[in-house]
């Protein structure tokens, strides 16, 4: 995939995860669940590789923040979450198992990250405990339809064959 293609679909990607998340999110215990984010996570990692998806999920994360939408947490989680299932994508080639990763880089070593920005950042005390229940719902959630995408429309062999 030629540069300027890469780009542009990194841009598109953040446009739909900045946007969705707006669209569609429900309350899961002490946060908000964005499953878009998570499903964009899944679909970059798969198309595009892990740093790809790092900087897409960065990129939303900021978004977000800046335009008051989102808040300090999404950056931990997100960026986890698109490494991991990005990297396993790439072990393993199987988009089942980039959800696996989404789910395991956001709702465990995500929710565990996800303290220290609370406590230094946010001024809160709470325990990666508090974060978990609600990071994996999120993840899993999101990176279902992430997968449900990717299947219906085979995004990743569209993509690369550009």
């Amino acid at each position: 995939m030629n540069r300027t293609r890469l780009l542009t679909t990194m841009a598109v990607l953040v446009a739909i995860g900045t946007l969705g998340a707006q669209l569609l999110w429900f309350p899961a215990g002490i946060s908000k669940a964005y499953p878009v984010q998570h499903a964009v996570n899944v679909m970059a990692a798969v198309t595009l590789g892990p740093w790809p998806a790092v900087a897409i999920a960065f990129m939303i994360g900021l978004l977000r923040n800046m335009l008051g939408l989102g808040t300090l947490l999404a950056f931990p989680g997100g960026m986890i979450g698109a490494f991991l299932a990005g990297y396993l994508y790439q072990r393993f080639r199987k988009n089942g198992v980039a959800v696996i990763g989404e789910a395991i880089g956001t709702g465990i070593f995500g929710s565990i990250f996800a303290v220290p920005f609370a406590i230094l950042l946010m001024g809160s005390s709470i325990g990666a405990f508090a974060f978990l229940p609600s990071f994996l719902i999120s993840s899993i959630s999101g990176g279902l339809i992430g997968w449900f995408i990717l299947s219906r429309i085979n995004l990743e062999k569209r993509i690369q064959t550009y």
